[in-house]
């Protein structure tokens, strides 16, 4: 049997539809909420609302469909989101603070700053984006537990 520390345990699998801005951050909101009544340390769920609020938007704004899942071991918490979607044709530059490619009516709703992405990178200890054009975008992100 493998090491405890090893195990990861799915937490919580969240669908998100894309262009459903009327739910946006219900799906960030649940994970904070799960965090909370595990008892974890306020600057962890901090780090992974702004991660996963980010992480939902994104989806929401330039994706089709999408999934956000946690993974909760002793050392960390693993952010998934995938998505189904146009995908990201320059990562560098996507990561790039400002850059945005919103349309008018994103911008509108107060969303589309261009900060989503290097949002999660700095809240990230670990940070892996791969993109497919016409295929979809993967994140994983990682934020260890007590300075590990």
């Amino acid at each position: 049997m493998p090491d405890d520390d090893y195990l990861e345990s799915l937490e919580g699998s969240y669908y998100v539809q894309g262009r459903d801005f009327v739910d946006a951050g219900i799906v960030s909101s649940e994970i904070k909420k799960s965090l909370k009544e595990k008892g974890m340390p306020e600057d962890i769920i901090r780090k992974v609302a702004v991660i996963t609020f980010e992480a939902e938007i994104n989806i929401i704004s330039y994706a089709e469909q999408g999934t956000i899942q946690m993974f909760i071991r002793p050392d960390a918490i693993t952010i998934e989101a995938n998505d189904v979607g146009p995908g990201i044709a320059d990562i560098e530059l996507a990561l790039q603070e400002g850059y945005s490619t919103a349309d008018e009516s994103i911008r509108e709703m107060g969303f589309g700053a261009g900060m989503g992405l290097s949002n999660i990178k700095k809240f990230s200890d670990v940070f892996e984006l791969t993109s497919e054009i016409g295929k979809g975008t993967r994140l994983k992100s990682v934020v260890k537990l007590n300075g590990q």
